[in-house]
């Protein structure tokens, strides 16, 4: 059973039933239906992305996360961390009051600058252990290039190993650029050497992020989600339902 029914979804945010219902597809097809964890999603605040603030993107994919978050969590929120060179805000989006909410954050946020993953990753990480949860985390990381700092970046990734985050990345733009070498080389450090469990995931959303399908994306979401939760349970880093 979805943490938040249908029926609430439809009467706070009516726009997201279609995203919640393939949302409920998508975990169904992998065992998660029932499942309870935190929602957690980071979004790129540097100069290149003001391209996709404009056109919706983000707005689109917060949406989107939010409708998936609908199965997951009961209290009808993401918390949302916006980063750049530094960390620009921590907030969040709520069914109630998602429509236009990525805009009005942006608009009181000052330059956009650089990409420091290393920072969002921290506060993400603050933000967990503060909440005092147990509970597994899906951490959807999206960015639209690598990172000002990548051996930092890195070792958040391994150190976060022994929490209960998957961080899913997810990247905007060019899907050939060389931006994204460095995501690839995360989603395959090596376990155990590295890290105790592979923590991470990554897929490219393209030029247009708005043209992948809802049932597309879900899918690549939660795709890596049910393994990452067997062998995190396995290894004692989230408790065993």
């Amino acid at each position: 059973m979805a943490a938040i029914s249908l029926s609430k979804v439809a009467e706070s945010a009516p726009a997201l039933v279609e995203p919640y219902r393939t949302a409920g597809v998508s975990l169904a097809k992998r065992g998660l239906d029932g499942l309870r964890a935190a929602v957690y999603l980071v979004i790129d605040y540097s100069g290149s992305m003001r391209p996709y603030y404009e056109d919706g993107s983000v707005q689109a994919l917060a949406d989107r996360v939010l409708g998936l978050s609908a199965h997951l969590d009961d209290d009808g929120r993401v918390p949302v961390v916006f980063f750049s060179t530094d960390i620009d805000a921590v907030t969040d989006i709520a069914l109630a009051d998602h429509q236009g909410r990525i805009g009005r954050i942006a608009a009181g946020l000052g330059h956009m600058g650089r990409t420091s993953y290393h920072l969002a990753m921290d506060a993400v990480i603050d933000h967990y252990l503060d909440s005092g949860s147990t509970a597994p985390a899906l951490v959807v990381f999206q960015t639209d290039g690598g990172p000002i700092s990548k051996p930092a970046a890195e070792r958040y990734l391994c150190k976060a190993a022994k929490l209960p985050l998957f961080w899913q990345f997810v990247g905007f733009g060019d899907p050939d650029s060389r931006q994204f070498d460095f995501l690839r080389k995360l989603d395959e450090l090596a376990v155990p050497d590295r890290r105790v469990v592979d923590n991470a995931g990554f897929f490219h959303a393209g030029r247009d992020p708005r043209k992948v399908s809802d049932a597309d994306l879900y899918d690549r979401l939660v795709g890596e989600f049910p393994t990452w939760l067997s062998t995190a349970r396995s290894q004692g880093i989230i408790p065993s339902p």
